[in-house]
C-alpha cells in the first residue's frame, strides 16, 4: 500500500484531486504541491459512502464541502486497535498470553513452595522419630517396680 500511495501522490498534478481504483480500494488523492510539496492520500473500501455525500463536482471548491463525519471517523481512527478487528483481536490474544504467563509463573513458584514444605514435613518427622527413640531408651531405664 505504501508504493501504491506514493507512486499515485507523485503522479498527481498540483493542486489537483484524483481518485485512483486498485483492486476493491479506491484512493483519493489531492496534492496541494507548493513549497510543502505536500500530498493527501485517503484509501477507502467499496464500503466507503464519502463519494455518495461528497459529490466530485465539488471537489474544485474545498472550503463549500460539508462532512461533519469526518471528524467522528478520525477522532474513531486514531487508535488504529479499536478501529481495525483483527488487531483488537490480536491485542486481546497478547495481554491473554502475559496472563497465562504470569499464571504459569505462580504455578511454577507454588509447586516449588510445595515441595519445600514436603522436604520440611520429611525432616519434621525424621526428628520426631529420632525423638521417640530417645524418649523410649529415656523412659526404659527406669522401671519402677
Amino acid at each position: 500500500m505504501s508504493f501504491f500511495t506514493k507512486t499515485i501522490a507523485e503522479r498527481t498534478p498540483q493542486g489537483q484531486r484524483q481518485s485512483v481504483q486498485e483492486n476493491s480500494y479506491t484512493a483519493h488523492v489531492y496534492n496541494r504541491g507548493g513549497a510543502e510539496q505536500l500530498a493527501g492520500v485517503i484509501i477507502t473500501d467499496q464500503e466507503m459512502t464519502s463519494i455518495a455525500k461528497v459529490p466530485q463536482s465539488s471537489y474544485n471548491t474545498p472550503s463549500a464541502i460539508s462532512f461533519p463525519e469526518i471528524n467522528t471517523y478520525l477522532q474513531k481512527y486514531q487508535d488504529p486497535r479499536q478501529a481495525d478487528a483483527i488487531m483488537k483481536v490480536q491485542q486481546e490474544l497478547d495481554e491473554t498470553k502475559i496472563i497465562l504467563h504470569k499464571t504459569i509463573e505462580s504455578v511454577l513458584q507454588r509447586g516449588e513452595k510445595i515441595n519445600d514444605l514436603v522436604d520440611r514435613s520429611t525432616a519434621l518427622s525424621a526428628q520426631s522419630k529420632m525423638f521417640y527413640k530417645t524418649a523410649k531408651k529415656q523412659n526404659s531405664c527406669c522401671v519402677i517396680m
